[in-house]
């Protein structure tokens, strides 16, 4: 296989559309993938479309999960309320496992797919603290992804990519306008409408605001 495939985790927000911009510039052939899992801003699906389109990808897959089913998240139970002040800690938006459950999913596809690279937007600068967002997170998986597969055990290894890790949201948004990202098609708010209208209050959308106003762009998002 000469194509360098890579899967790309692709939630419909600023980030991961970056990064699905990141790897076509460097000659990935991207599919990409996002999860319909219970949560309460699912316009960023709608989002995530729309950039899967916009961007190009090969193919575009949402997979179904119950992540609702277990709960213990502002953004997958509708009893615990979305903060709209700056709080210290973990705070009550992280989704147990999500990010983990994320990337097995994708490993298994690039398996499938014989792509030997996944793509993840986490990022350890400006971001809501979330414990699979840190670097040793992505490492650890990284090890686990390659000890768990058969193409691991036969030497054809995976690379879990972080392009954003140690990234200012302003560098990101600075990032992916060099590569023709549309900002005004992704949806970063935790309680987004149907229409994909933010809310301008909670942790995303203000870490959003300020990448827009500190790299010195139009902030394209639509509020309600």
């Amino acid at each position: 296989m000469t194509e360098k495939r890579a899967v790309i985790l692709l939630s419909g927000g600023l980030d991961s559309a970056t990064v699905v911009a990141m790897a076509k510039a460097e000659g990935y052939s991207c599919y990409s993938m996002s999860f319909d899992y219970g949560q309460r801003h699912r316009a960023e699906l709608n989002a995530a479309a729309r950039v899967a389109r916009d961007l190009g990808v090969v193919e575009h897959k949402v997979i179904g999960l119950n992540l609702d089913g277990i709960g213990g998240s502002a953004l997958t139970d509708s009893s615990i309320d979305v903060p709209e002040t700056p709080g210290e800690g973990i705070p009550v938006t992280y989704v147990p496992a999500r990010n983990t459950v994320f990337l097995s999913l994708a490993l298994g596809w690039a398996e499938v797919l014989e792509a030997r690279d996944i793509f993840i937007g986490v990022n350890a600068v400006d971001y809501s603290g979330y414990p699979d967002c840190r670097p040793e997170f992505v490492e650890a998986f990284e090890r686990m992804a390659n000890l768990a597969t058969k193409a691991g055990v036969e030497g054809q290894g995976f690379r879990i990519q972080a392009p954003l890790q140690n990234m200012s949201k302003a560098q990101i948004v600075q990032a992916g306008i060099a590569r023709g990202v549309d900002y005004s098609l992704t949806v970063s708010c935790y309680q987004a409408n149907d229409e994909g209208q933010a809310c301008g209050k909670c942790d995303s959308c203000r870490l959003r605001a300020d990448g827009f106003k500190a790299a010195g762009v139009a902030d394209p998002t639509r509020y309600f």
